[in-house]
């Protein structure tokens, strides 16, 4: 409660403490906050709150929700809030590929000192890094990659010239000539799969691909085909399938860095989400244009 600062007089802020579907339909509630990371069952909640005005998600991807809520009620997402831990993120996976920690920390539990194993290792400075997709957590990662002089380039849906940023159909003259390719698109129909046999084999070898989106951009059939043969590298925080059974190969690649979906997951995270739904309520009470309103593409 504290978290949304002051409340306009008239809202009355309830907290659902039990996560299991109401027996019947809730009346009078106009925005809802589903939980952090709730799973697609929440979205079934949408047909219990027939009142319902906005749904404002805590997470920076609305693809489970963009199908399920209704005509007439607006879905925000939490564009801004995610993008230091994640692309604080970013740049530690590339960091920790480069400079092969994952190996080091498999030869720590070993207790082995594998100086020749993996010396000498590679380093950032002067890599040519590619972002796929231009939006603030692009935006936030290409600031925190300058100080390490690498070569940046911004991928959006469409170019935008003004700005320096190239257009996703460039892709194929771009992919060649990136070291450290990153993902950071939304999930929608034009971004599922987006990765696949083509733009992998596009990838020039010895390139890392890094994933902080959405499991699903990827194929992961071709994935773990080009992974496979050792040409490139990869950091994924997100898999498709989610959670990555465990016998899946992709396990025991050591070229491949996982992580369980963390990226955004940092103790600042909600005080920073209530904050921006703090002042979404005031402006929902106030009949002001809400921020962040979530429509179809990146």
């Amino acid at each position: 409660m504290a978290l949304l600062g002051e409340v306009p007089p008239g809202v009355t802020v309830q907290v659902l403490t039990d996560p299991a579907r109401p027996p019947s339909p809730v009346a009078d509630v106009r925005f809802w906050v589903p939980p952090f990371l709730a799973g697609t069952d929440a979205t079934a909640l949408v047909d219990d709150l027939p009142d319902l005005a906005v749904v404002q998600l805590l997470s920076a991807g609305a693809d489970a929700w963009v199908d399920r809520v209704p005509p007439g009620v607006t879905l925000c997402d939490a564009r801004g809030v995610h993008d230091p831990a994640t692309a604080e993120w970013v740049v530690t996976a590339i960091l920790s590929q480069l400079r092969a920690f994952p190996a080091l920390a498999r030869a720590q539990a070993r207790r082995e000192w594998a100086y020749a194993e993996v010396a000498p290792t590679d380093e950032v400075t002067g890599k040519r890094v590619l972002i796929v997709g231009a939006g603030s957590i692009g935006t936030a990662v290409a600031a925190r990659l300058a100080p390490f002089d690498v070569e940046l380039t911004m991928v959006a849906r469409t170019a935008r010239p003004d700005e320096g940023v190239r257009g996703v159909d460039e892709l194929p003259r771009l992919l060649p000539g990136a070291d450290v390719v990153v993902l950071l698109v939304p999930l929608t129909d034009r971004t599922r799969g987006m990765v696949d046999e083509r733009f992998l084999a596009a990838m020039r070898d010895g390139a890392l691909l890094v994933n902080a989106a959405r499991g699903p951009v990827a194929r992961t059939p071709a994935l773990v085909a080009e992974l496979a043969t050792g040409r490139i590298s990869a950091a994924l925080d997100v898999t498709d399938p989610e959670p990555l059974p465990a016998d899946h190969p992709l396990w025991s690649m050591p070229n491949v860095l996982l992580t369980p979906h963390v990226a955004g997951s940092v103790r600042g995270l909600l005080p920073r989400a209530y904050r921006l739904v703090g002042e979404q309520v005031r402006r929902f009470a106030a009949g002001e244009a809400l921020i962040n309103a979530v429509v179809d593409g990146y």
